[in-house]
């Protein structure tokens, strides 16, 4: 659930008390929560490159999809490899203060998603990723639908 990336766990809500303190109370929340977003960005691309993951790749969804505002997609050489990525990734997530992200995928290591909230994480084996190529459907530019259905 992600109604408002400003109202994330450990983030201050601030109530406005006069009318004009309304409109600068909430762009305070809101860039407090992009910071946040960078931050979690920041941490998972760092130790991705730690770790040595491969064709590190970060697309912005931001409007593209409530999911969340961040989607990097990388890869391991092996299944080891992909779940050794992943477990030094959550470590240095839970170690920045971001708590446990959920995993999907982490027993196989043909392809693990893990979802550290606004910044969502795909990690595979280079043969799966190429199968999928996700990061051409993510990238691919958005077209303007005029047409009624």
């Amino acid at each position: 659930m992600r109604a408002c990336s400003y109202l994330k766990k450990g983030n201050t809500l601030r109530t406005a008390t006069t009318k004009g303190d309304a409109d600068n109370a909430l762009l305070k929340g809101k860039n407090s929560g992009e910071n946040a977003v960078n931050e979690i960005l920041k941490t998972v691309l760092e130790s991705l490159d730690e770790s040595q993951a491969e064709d590190i790749i970060s697309i912005d969804i931001t409007g593209k999809s409530s999911i969340g505002d961040h989607m990097v997609v990388t890869s391991g050489r092996s299944n080891r490899h992909v779940s050794a990525i992943c477990e030094q990734l959550l470590k240095d997530l839970k170690d920045s203060g971001e708590g446990s992200a959920k995993t999907e995928g982490q027993a196989a290591g043909d392809w693990v998603l893990i979802d550290a909230g606004d910044v969502i994480v795909h990690v595979f084996r280079p043969e799966i990723r190429e199968f999928y190529n996700i990061e051409k459907m993510w990238m691919a530019p958005e077209t303007e639908d005029t047409s009624k259905h």
